[in-house]
């Protein structure tokens, strides 16, 4: 069993800026022994990722970061080892990644009328079938020196009080879970404490989740709060879950740098053992 694991990771089918292969290569560079590719609402990284993993002795767990709402704050659910070919699944992702690109180029549009910015500077950032989201306005504002970089960004044109801001569809996360798990896949809640203790999915809810599958919580990720962190734990050993640390890696998209949070090497056995939908993947 891989003893480095880092089971959050995106590549340019995302939002991250290397390609699953480049990604691949980073990780293996970094010393890790497993990595999960996680990129949002889509799959199509697997391929690449797991050709570019032969031979390094690198596991790659395929998964996904499923896009959910519950009320007004986005959830963001990690799936591993699902059947990509699962109807159910299919259907709800491309839903999601359709709202996705509609509500970009409406941004984009009301960004425009302020600031020199195209839809096209926006397809210049994105590679061909990617997952098109805010990271790629950032990266078009950063590009036509509007901003430094897509921190900059976020901390400024694209923060919701500039007005820019819109949501878009995605399902509950009791929806999410139930379409993971009927997929054969492991459900995570991804970074479930980044507004602290207080701003924690409520007890009832997660209980929800719990009993329609949900496996674990990401504890161990840098905008977790410590106190956020702290009540993470305490729901986890309430309910038995598992916990999770990653690194949310996104190239140079992010500062996040692969390995910096890692998961137990029992974690990652218990996730392939429960997993029907798919298989890891030993380069």
């Amino acid at each position: 069993m891989p003893s480095l694991i880092d089971l959050h990771t995106h590549s340019s089918v995302s939002d991250g800026t290397e390609t699953p292969a480049q990604l691949v290569r980073a990780a293996a560079a970094a010393g890790l022994d497993a990595i999960a590719i996680t990129d949002h609402d889509s799959t199509a990284g697997w391929t690449e990722a797991i050709a570019a993993a032969s031979g390094t002795g690198l596991t790659i767990i395929p998964g996904m970061e499923l896009s959910t709402f519950f009320g007004w704050k986005s959830v963001h659910l990690l799936a591993y080892l699902f059947d990509p070919l699962d109807a159910g699944l299919i259907a709800e992702t491309a839903r999601i990644r359709d709202a996705r690109l509609k509500r970009a180029e409406n941004i984009v549009e009301r960004i425009g009328a302020d600031y020199d910015l195209t839809w096209l500077d926006v397809l210049a950032q994105t590679s061909v079938g990617a997952t098109v989201g805010r990271p790629h306005i950032a990266d078009a504002l950063v590009a036509r020196g509007h901003v430094p970089n897509r921190s900059a960004a976020f901390e400024s044109i694209l923060h919701p009080r500039q007005g820019y801001f819109e949501p878009h569809y995605a399902p509950d996360p009791l929806a999410a879970v139930k379409l993971v798990v009927a997929a054969g896949g492991v459900p995570v809640l991804a970074h479930p404490g980044t507004r602290g203790r207080q701003e924690v999915m409520p007890e009832e809810k997660l209980r929800t989740l719990v009993d329609a599958g949900l496996f674990g919580l990401e504890v161990d990720h840098r905008e977790n709060t410590p106190s956020g962190k702290e009540r993470l734990r305490e729901l986890a050993e309430k309910f038995g879950l598992a916990e999770t640390g990653s690194s949310d890696y996104h190239g140079e998209g992010k500062p996040n740098r692969l390995g910096e949070n890692t998961t137990a090497p029992e974690v990652l056995e218990r996730i392939i053992a429960r997993a029907t939908g798919s298989a890891a993947h030993r380069g």
